[in-house]
C-alpha cells in the first residue's frame, strides 16, 4: 500500500482501513506472542502502514480546515 492510493480514498475509508490494520497488527502480536507467527516482518509492514493512513487523515483534516 503506498501513500497515492491512500490520498484517493475518503476519509471514512481510511477510517476504516486504520481500524483492519489495527486489529490485523493485534492478531500478529497475539500470534508472536503464542510462537505461531510465520512472518515477523508482516508486523513492521502493518505498524508503517497504519502510520501512513493516520498521515494522510491528518493531511486531509488540515487541508479542510485550511479552506474553512
Amino acid at each position: 500500500m503506498n501513500a497515492n492510493e491512500l490520498r484517493d480514498k475518503t476519509p471514512d475509508q481510511l477510517r476504516e482501513e486504520l481500524a483492519n490494520l489495527k486489529k490485523e497488527s493485534f492478531n500478529l502480536r497475539f500470534q508472536a506472542a503464542t510462537g505461531q507467527l510465520e512472518n515477523p516482518a508482516r508486523i513492521r509492514s502493518v505498524r508503517r502502514d497504519a502510520a501512513r493512513v493516520k498521515t494522510i487523515l491528518n493531511e486531509k483534516a488540515a487541508a479542510a480546515a485550511s479552506e474553512e
